[in-house]
Parts: C-alpha cells; sequence; structure tokens
C-alpha cells in the first residue's frame, strides 16, 4: 500500500471542489485532489448553468472567468405565475451591474478550471476511487484506488465536494423528495433572445427559461410519473405542450434539443463539519433548481473554506477550532439558501385555494416596491452574506 500525506485533500474535481483547488493554490500548502473520472476532460454532463454575478466575481478572482466562451449574459428575469396577471421584473440596471447572472454549459466551465488546475501547484489524481475516510487522532484518511494499486493519503484537512456519499452510513442526510423532476433541454422560439430569463411558476412545478446563444436552456418541472411520459412525446407535441404551458411571452417554440430527467429533491447534511472534515457543495446540500441557487451557493462555500483555510496557522488546518469557523461563516447563507428555494417549491407548486390569488398578489407587489425587488435580487447575485 502506497502512504502518502497532505495538508488538504479534496475529494471530487468537479467545479466546487476545482474553485476550491485554485483557491488555494500557490499559498505553499500541499494540495491533493481525488477525482473519479479518468481524466480532466471526461465529462459529458448535458446541464446548463445559471450563474449568479456574485460567482462572476469569484471566478475572476480564481483566474477561470476569461477562459470561458460563448457566455450569455442575463440583464433581465421575468417572474410569473401561470393564469394569473401577478408578475416581477428583476433588472442588472437597477442594480447597477452588467448582468443579473450567466448560463453557459457545464462542460465549458469545467474545461476552464480544469485548466487552471493544469497551471497550478495543486497535485491531481485522475481516476481516483476513494473507498473510504476516517478520522484519526489528529487527521483525517482516505484510502482509494488509483491506477490498480490502494493508496491512504493522510491529511490534515479532508473535503468533501461531491455527493457526500463517503460520509452517509454513518451521518445520514435529511431528504425531501417534492415528487417532482426536472426535465432540461435547449429550445429555440420565433423571437429572438433578448438576454431575459423567464421564471415561471404553475400548480405542477416552476418552468425556466434561460437565454443562452440562439434560444433558451429549458428546465421544465413535472410530477415523475407525467416527466417520464413527456419523455415520450414526439418534438411536435412536447413543443405544443410548451406553447400552452408559457404562453407567448417568447413567441413561438419552434424546435427541441435532446431531453435529459432527473429527479428533484432537497439533501441537507446534518451537519457540514466533522474532525478534519468538511462539506461543501453538493456534499453539504443539493437543491432544487428554483431560481438558480444550488451551484452559486456551492462555490461560495469553496471561496469561503478557501478563505478560513488560509487564515489559518498550518498546524490548525482542519482543527476543531477552523472547522467551527467556517461553519459559522456559512450558516446564515448555507440556511437562507435552502429555506429560499424551499419555500419557493411548497408555496409554488401548489393549487390551494386561494392560494394563487395571495401569490399573484405577492409577486405584483414585489414589482412596485423598489427596495423589496433590490432584495431578492441582491440575495440571488451574491447570497444571504452580500
Amino acid at each position: 500500500m502506497n502512504e502518502s500525506q497532505c495538508d488538504v485533500a479534496i475529494i471530487g474535481g468537479g467545479p466546487v471542489g476545482a474553485a476550491l483547488a485554485l483557491a488555494l493554490q500557490g499559498n505553499g500548502l500541499q494540495v491533493v485532489l481525488l477525482e473519479a473520472r479518468e481524466s480532466e476532460v471526461n465529462t459529458t454532463d448535458p446541464r446548463a448553468l445559471a450563474l449568479s454575478y456574485g460567482t462572476r466575481l469569484l471566478l475572476q478572482r480564481l483566474g477561470a472567468w476569461d477562459a470561458l466562451q460563448n457566455v450569455s449574459g442575463i440583464k433581465v428575469i421575468e417572474v410569473t405565475q401561470k393564469q394569473t396577471t401577478g408578475h416581477t421584473t428583476l433588472r442588472a440596471e437597477e442594480m447597477k451591474v452588467p448582468d443579473l447572472g450567466y448560463v453557459l454549459p457545464y462542460t465549458m466551465l469545467h474545461a476552464a478550471l480544469q485548466k487552471g488546475l493544469a497551471n497550478s501547484d495543486v497535485t491531481c489524481f485522475y481516476g481516483a476511487l476513494v473507498n473510504e475516510l476516517r478520522q484519526a487522532a489528529d487527521t483525517a484518511v482516505i484510502e482509494y484506488q488509483h491506477q490498480g494499486q490502494t493508496h491512504t493519503l493522510t491529511t490534515r484537512l479532508a473535503v468533501a465536494a461531491d455527493g457526500g456519499k463517503l460520509l452517509e452510513a454513518t451521518h445520514p442526510p435529511e431528504v425531501t423528495d417534492y415528487g417532482q423532476s426536472g426535465i432540461i433541454a435547449h429550445v429555440t422560439t420565433s423571437q429572438a433572445n433578448t438576454s431575459k430569463a423567464f421564471e415561471h411558476f404553475t400548480t405542477q412545478g416552476p418552468m425556466a427559461l434561460l437565454p443562452y446563444l440562439d434560444g433558451y436552456e429549458l428546465v421544465l418541472t413535472a410530477t415523475h410519473e407525467a416527466a417520464q411520459d413527456m419523455l415520450t412525446w414526439d418534438d411536435a407535441t412536447f413543443l405544443a405542450y410548451l406553447r400552452g404551458h408559457f404562453g407567448e411571452r417568447v413567441g413561438d417554440f419552434l424546435t427541441i434539443g435532446k431531453r435529459t430527467c432527473y429527479p428533484l429533491r432537497l439533501k441537507r447534511a446534518p451537519d457540514i463539519t466533522f474532525p478534519h472534515t468538511v462539506l461543501i457543495g453538493n456534499a453539504a446540500q443539493t437543491l432544487h433548481p428554483v431560481a438558480g441557487q444550488g451551484f452559486n451557493l456551492g462555490v461560495r462555500d469553496a471561496w469561503e473554506l478557501a478563505q478560513v483555510i488560509l487564515d489559518s496557522a498550518s498546524e490548525n488546518i482542519g482543527s476543531a477550532a477552523m472547522c467551527a469557523a467556517y461553519r459559522k461563516s456559512r450558516r446564515i447563507d448555507r440556511n437562507a439558501g435552502i429555506r429560499f428555494t424551499d419555500g419557493l417549491v411548497r408555496v409554488f407548486s401548489n393549487d390551494l385555494p386561494f392560494l394563487g390569488q395571495v401569490r399573484s398578489a405577492a409577486l405584483s407587489l414585489l414589482d412596485v416596491f423598489p427596495a423589496a425587488r433590490k432584495f431578492v435580487a441582491k440575495r440571488m447575485m451574491f447570497g444571504a452574506n452580500g
């Protein structure tokens, strides 16, 4: 068995894990990243990501933003509710920022971050399958398989950035099944893309249209059974459904690309720190995609953890005091992000009597109060910590 040691070991080389590694590089720390995929470019994730303006600022600090191409900006977000007149419009101009957010493929962001890692002092192992994560006296110990051999890595701090399944057996997460699945696809419409995103609430769940290149990235929610049925529809049937479901605010729906479906749920780790171990990103919380908060919350996890690590003396990395400092720094933002998305799903995805009128009135009131509108926009861009 091969044995080694480091200051910080990051399990998961997706965008959140990679962002943490880049935030730590160049500071004299021994940082090791373990990724199960066989290569740094081996990802075919079909999702489009909605990045907030705050996430753009963090990616700029990490040196990754300028490597991104074909990014579509969101200057306006229109929020509506089906079969009511209630609506709210958020504008970048009102917030004095160039854009409220951005849309780009997951694969593009992944590649940009991996390019940064290739030019850093972070040690990356691809095809590294982690079998065990356990705590020792003053360290965390990771066992993993790489190139047919078993390796043991002893680290001051282990960071789980993908999934968190290593700890689920001993620390089961709190899971809420919303009874919904999300269908994602690229659509084109008869009206040109105007840098406007749409969040459309219906009793079966929210629908989002995110401007990207020649059309929009669609996120459509429905019950698990209905979503599976929709996957069997031909394009003409699906496009006709979208016309009736969303209306004509983007004109006619013309084409739809490959459709992918996945279940939607809230998964929340009971705690985000353990002795010499921290959970970030999807390992800490997996959110419903409404309002596009989950990934942005994960990037803020990575950034703030890096600041806490860099503010600690080398011998204190992974200590109870350091973990407590990180836990405190993320408490407000994490809890607020979870409550915000969970609340939107619960309040808007139902057909309870009279609640439709209340929701409609709330959206209209929000639209006429600039201070309230700016508060919501600021939360969406920067999180609860602002």
